[in-house]
């Protein structure tokens, strides 16, 4: 089973750019899309979906909030719509397809970036309030997931690089959001309390291996990358991993895609 996850910054543009000429050439079985900032009946009525593919998408209250979808070329035996935190659902940041297998889903984290003290909304919050609050609920939720017997993919961008390795060195001068170290210290509760598996690391584990190119930070320009788009997984699918990779010449957003080989199979 191959899995790609992409954030692309808007799914119309990005399918302008190639986003399907490039996913043509992937014979991937579930693709996750996070941030298509459209509403998610536009796909159908805007025929963005690629030959072959069923599309699944939620979006949020506001198209700036990004919404989630999956592509997949086998019936899923259900979707899963949110996980039940109603912020998190009213912004369209969660969607699952189980299979019969394995269950996939696609997650934003909100982004703080460039914005970490911005107020937002009426309760004094900031936006990097905002981010920690959603971190703090889909931390619970894994681990909840973590204890069940049903495996799990959870192809995410989590807006949040993890060690040194994944982030250049502007970021580790500087007080951004997305390497603050109380973010950092939640993946390290994720994977090393709760158990949680990064997939891409379990197989490539070299410096500047990143997925995220900020404009907000001239990343483009300053080569000031960062990994912060995922594959987890649950322990009992660890040694499944066959193969992964990050594409980067694939430069249809400022992500690059996350495409993982798996020894699953997804068909019943």
């Amino acid at each position: 089973m191959r899995v790609v996850s992409i954030s692309v910054n808007g799914l119309a543009r990005a399918v302008e750019n190639g986003f399907f000429d490039w996913l043509a050439e992937q014979d991937a079985d579930v693709v996750c899309v996070q941030d298509h900032r459209m509403r998610a009946y536009e796909i159908e009525d805007r025929n963005l979906i690629p030959q072959g593919y069923e599309a699944y998408f939620i979006d949020g209250e506001l198209n700036e909030h990004g919404g989630v979808g999956i592509y997949t070329r086998h019936f899923p035996k259900a979707i899963m719509y949110g996980f039940a935190n109603e912020q998190a659902d009213r912004e369209g940041r969660f969607i699952q397809a189980d299979f019969d297998k394995v269950s996939v889903a696609s997650v934003l984290a909100p982004c703080a970036l460039g914005r970490e003290e911005e107020p937002i909304g009426e309760d004094d919050l900031t936006v990097l309030d905002h981010k920690d609050e959603f971190m703090d609920a889909f931390g619970v939720h894994m681990h909840k997931t973590l204890r069940k017997r049903r495996q799990f993919i959870f192809c995410a961008n989590l807006q949040t690089a993890h060690h040194v390795t994944d982030a250049s060195p502007l970021y580790h001068r500087m007080d951004f959001s997305g390497f603050l170290p109380h973010e950092r210290a939640w993946l390290d509760r994720l994977f090393d309390e709760m158990g949680c598996i990064d997939a891409f690391r379990e197989i490539n584990k070299q410096g500047d291996q990143f997925t995220w190119w900020p404009e907000q930070v001239e990343g483009a320009k300053r080569a000031a990358g960062i990994r912060v788009d995922y594959q987890l997984l649950t322990p009992g699918i660890r040694k499944t991993i066959q193969d992964g990779w990050i594409d980067p010449s694939a430069r249809f957003s400022d992500h690059a895609p996350v495409v993982m080989d798996y020894d699953i199979e997804i068909g019943f």
